[in-house]
């Protein structure tokens, strides 16, 4: 079978599975573990928003509990529908745990940061954020048709268009690489899109008040070797 049958196969396997796990609602099911305790005005639970904030980065911190203890861990993800894959290594405690019948209770969050916020006083300091945190329990990715597909999307999660502009991982590489699936369900997004606070008697201070706005910036793409051929249409419009 040749890969595009396989990535076609692949995409029509996950897509039905992605379909009979999410919901018509506009909004995910709010409860009491996706409910934040302090600002609650600024947390929503609107799909629409939720998939905004996870499309627009590509890096998680996968929180779990391993012999008695909390672990957190800096990874790579992708959103499929409502499907959350995470990718790490085949001997990483989180992979493993995952791979048991029962899966890995797991807490993945995302944040994107987008201004600072300075005020007269320290303790009104603040950041302009846009933030994800998600419940459930993973599962490791065993079959060979969603794990394609979660390969591929974890690949464009990162650039877009890369996948299909690379070699396909062969059986060792495959062997050695392992992702775990979350769906999304008990998730929540929270925000902070405001100017400085300053307190009312701060007012009159001299001190400079205000927000410096923090952006992604891409550099121009170093190629490695002569051998690499142009700069693909992807890179130039990266960002």
């Amino acid at each position: 079978m040749s890969d595009s049958t396989t990535a076609a196969t692949a995409t029509t396997h996950v897509s039905a599975a992605t379909d009979a796990t999410q919901s018509t609602d506009a909004a995910y099911t709010r409860n009491e573990r996706t409910t934040p305790t302090r600002y609650r005005d600024r947390a929503t639970w609107e799909r629409e928003a939720i998939h905004a904030i996870l499309d627009s980065s590509y890096l998680c911190h996968l929180g779990f509990v391993a012999d008695g203890a909390p672990v957190v861990l800096p990874t790579v993800y992708a959103r499929v529908g409502d499907r959350l894959y995470v990718h790490g290594s085949t001997g990483s405690r989180p992979m493993r745990g995952a791979g048991a019948d029962e899966g890995l209770p797991v807490c993945v969050t995302v944040t994107q940061v987008d201004g600072l916020v300075l005020t007269k006083s320290a303790f009104n300091h603040s950041v302009n954020f846009r933030s994800v945190v998600a419940h459930g329990i993973a599962h490791q990715v065993t079959d060979p048709e969603e794990l394609a597909i979660a390969l591929d999307a974890l690949v464009d999660q990162v650039v877009p268009g890369r996948s299909g502009d690379v070699r396909r991982a062969n059986a060792k590489e495959l062997a050695a690489t392992a992702v775990v699936r979350l769906v999304l369900d008990e998730v929540s997004a929270k925000t902070r899109d405001d100017g400085a606070n300053d307190d009312e008697a701060d007012l009159d201070l001299p001190h400079w008040s205000g927000v410096v706005p923090v952006r992604t910036a891409y550099g121009t793409p170093v190629p490695h070797s002569p051998a690499t051929g142009p700069l693909p249409g992807y890179l130039r419009d990266l960002g």
